[in-house]
Order: C-alpha cells, then sequence, then structure tokens
C-alpha cells in the first residue's frame, strides 16, 4: 500500500514516538503537572517544559515567545482567534484559509469584526500580494494567514507579510500547520504575535496534540476556563501567557510523543525535511505535468510543500481517488480538504481535486508508481 495523505495526518511515524507515548504510559511515575509537589507531579511537568524548549528551538523563538500545548491546531487557532481579536477590529486574511481559520473569523463576524480577503490566481493559486494595501481599512488591526496551503501546497511569502504587518501595525496570526517541520518556520525577529501547530502532520506527533507559540505580551480573553491547579480562588481564569491556554490537565503522553517528533526533525535537521520534498518534486511535477488530460494545480516557481492537487480530465475528484486505492491502493485525498475559497479560486468547487502529499517516509519509488498509476487512468 503507498500512503499519499500526509498533509491530513502522517501515518508513518519514527519509533521514537511510539516509544515515547509507551514510556510515559508504562512507566507509572508520570502524574499531573502543576497539579502537586511531589515526583510524580514533577516528572510530567519536566517533560512538558522539555517539550516547550524543544518547540522553541524548532522556531528560532526568542524569549518574547512563549508555548501552550492544545489538542490540535483547530483548538490553537479557536483560542487565539478569539482570545486576541475583539468586536470592531479588522482582519485581512487569504483565499488560502482552512475551515480551521475560516470558520472562527466568520464567528467573529457576527459579533462586529470585519473581514477582508486577498484573492488567488487560477490555476497557480499564487495570493494576489499586490492588493494588500487596497484592502486595509482604518479598523484593520489583525493578519491572518496559512504560511503554506493544503490544496496547492505553496507557501506565503512571510518575510514579506511580517514587513506589511511592520509597516501598519497590525497583528499577525499565523497557521503553521503545514509548515511545522517541512521547512523553516522563523519567529526569532518576534513580529508574529501568535503561530499555532499541529503534532500530527510533519512533526510526526501522535493525534490530539498542538500548540500555540505567542508572544508573552499578547493579551488575551481565555477561551476555555477551569483549573490551572495555582489560583484555585480566582474567580476568573489568570490572563498570563501561557496560562491562559491551559486550563485543565495536559495530554502529557501526547506531548512526549509530539516532543519525540520534533526532536526527531531537530535531529535530522528541518533542511534536509525540505531537500528531501524537492527531490521528490524533481520526480513528481514535471512527470504528471506530461500526463495528458491531467491538470496540477499550483505555483511552482517559489518554495512549496510536498502537497499536489490534481485532476483527472473532467472526472469527479472523488472517483478518481477511489480507483487509486481501489486498484493500485493508493491513499489520497479527495474534494475540498476543508478549504473552499482556494478551490474557488482554482475553479475547481464542483469538482473538488484528489491531492497527493507526502512525507519524509515517502520514497521515490513510491512516488513513480503513482506518477504510473496517474499515466492508467489517464489513458481510460
Amino acid at each position: 500500500m503507498y500512503y499519499f495523505d500526509n498533509a491530513a495526518t502522517t501515518a508513518q511515524k519514527p519509533d521514537c514516538v511510539a516509544k515515547a507515548v509507551y514510556q510515559v504510559l508504562s512507566s507509572g511515575t508520570v502524574g499531573n503537572p502543576s497539579r502537586g509537589a511531589h515526583g510524580y507531579a514533577l516528572k510530567a511537568y519536566g517533560l512538558i517544559l522539555q517539550a516547550k524548549d524543544d518547540v522553541k528551538a524548532l522556531f528560532h523563538c526568542g524569549p518574547e515567545y512563549d508555548v501552550a500545548f492544545t489538542h490540535n491546531s483547530t483548538a490553537a487557532l479557536n483560542m487565539v482567534l478569539k482570545g486576541l481579536i475583539r468586536p470592531g477590529d479588522g482582519v485581512l486574511t487569504t483565499s488560502w484559509e482552512h475551515n480551521a481559520v475560516l470558520r472562527p473569523l466568520y464567528q467573529l463576524e457576527k459579533e462586529g469584526v470585519s473581514l477582508a480577503f486577498i484573492g488567488s490566481d487560477q490555476p497557480s493559486g499564487a495570493l494576489q500580494y499586490d492588493t494588500m494595501e487596497a484592502l486595509l481599512t482604518p479598523q484593520t488591526k489583525w493578519f491572518v494567514c496559512n504560511h503554506a496551503s493544503n490544496v496547492t501546497g505553496n507557501v506565503l511569502d512571510l518575510p514579506r507579510i511580517k514587513a506589511f504587518c511592520r509597516r501598519h501595525h497590525l497583528g499577525l496570526i499565523v497557521d503553521v500547520s503545514q509548515t511545522a517541520g517541512a521547512i523553516d518556520v522563523d519567529l526569532s525577529d518576534g513580529i508574529v504575535t501568535a503561530a499555532c501547530f499541529t503534532g500530527h502532520k510533519s512533526l510526526y506527533g501522535p493525534g490530539g496534540t498542538g500548540g500555540i507559540v505567542i508572544r508573552r505580551d499578547a493579551v488575551v480573553t481565555p477561551y476555555i476556563t477551569g483549573g490551572d491547579g495555582v489560583h484555585s480562588f480566582e474567580r476568573e481564569q489568570p490572563g498570563a501567557i501561557p496560562g491562559v491556554f491551559e486550563a485543565g490537565t495536559a495530554n502529557v503522553a501526547g506531548i512526549a510523543g509530539l516532543d519525540a517528533g520534533i526532536r526527531y526533525i531537530l535531529d535530522k535537521g528541518v533542511a534536509a525535511a525540505a531537500a528531501h520534498q524537492q527531490e521528490l518534486a524533481r520526480i513528481f511535477v514535471p512527470a504528471v505535468q506530461a500526463i495528458s488530460g491531467i491538470r496540477l494545480y499550483g505555483d511552482f516557481s517559489g518554495p512549496r510543500v510536498g502537497v499536489y492537487s490534481l485532476n483527472v480530465g473532467e472526472a469527479e475528484s472523488a472517483v478518481v481517488s477511489d480507483v487509486l486505492w481501489q486498484t493500485y491502493h493508493m491513499a489520497t485525498r479527495p474534494a475540498y480538504h476543508c478549504a473552499p475559497l482556494i478551490h474557488r479560486s482554482l475553479g475547481t468547487a464542483v469538482q473538488g481535486t484528489v491531492r497527493f502529499s507526502f512525507s519524509q517516509f515517502t520514497t521515490k519509488e513510491d512516488v513513480r508508481a503513482a506518477v504510473q498509476a496517474l499515466q492508467d487512468i489517464s489513458e481510460l
């Protein structure tokens, strides 16, 4: 079988991830962090702190940042967007966004937040950066963006966005779900207000893990309130970073597994991960573009992650994906990928697309097999 659905979740994980989870669950020595001063609680707390330090190393964070762990990037984005953006604020965002960004923003719109969207070109999906200035209003306070499209694999020009936000004094919230662990994400300049990540994609962690890297000086309204193990007599959730995001018991075993995945990436080097994807792209892209009747969407002139969307003639994407699974045992993702606006930009709102997405465990032989399968299907 061939697994080409890594943009959804990585099925193949490094052995160290499972071992780290098992160690926590089987040792009988790990308790509840910040819920006691005994050895069991302190060991759990130490595991969490080590994982936070490794996240900071991955993102090149300075002392102005801290880290909070969540269940995934969807939870992280809801906490950040609803915790930072106030009624009356204007938000500039993009047509690349996943519903994990769009739906919270649409909720905030009902509460008096105004939204403006940067469009994309067809068929490249390239972002229309030249329209950003015109979309600004006196109310614009935030820029919310996906670092890489989970449909086209295009990577945002983050340095350009940072400069734009600094010039116009905008807060910057970045969804790095598709880029964390796949390409370098550098927060060392302190411009990004918050970056939200998930553990189960290119960080190779367990499902149900993720987090927030956020400036310590951010003023956050808590989205989830409850016990923090310390300020028990206060009626409201303490607002300090990162505790404002950390009500309730942490997923210590999952975070230990996530940390093992992050260390795996740090040991190999993010540059090596990106280079591997470039090798696969050099095989996949020109070969697929040469197949008659196949449309491959995306901008292939600049940086990208290992995500590729295509269509075979006018065939429904779900039918093609089903043939790939039933005949060739290849797992792909059809349809809309929870990103409706980019599909409208690409003209695929009816047909959808078939998405191939590769990981560090995808081989050149896997990619050549995918190309051959697409060649066979196109000839039908």
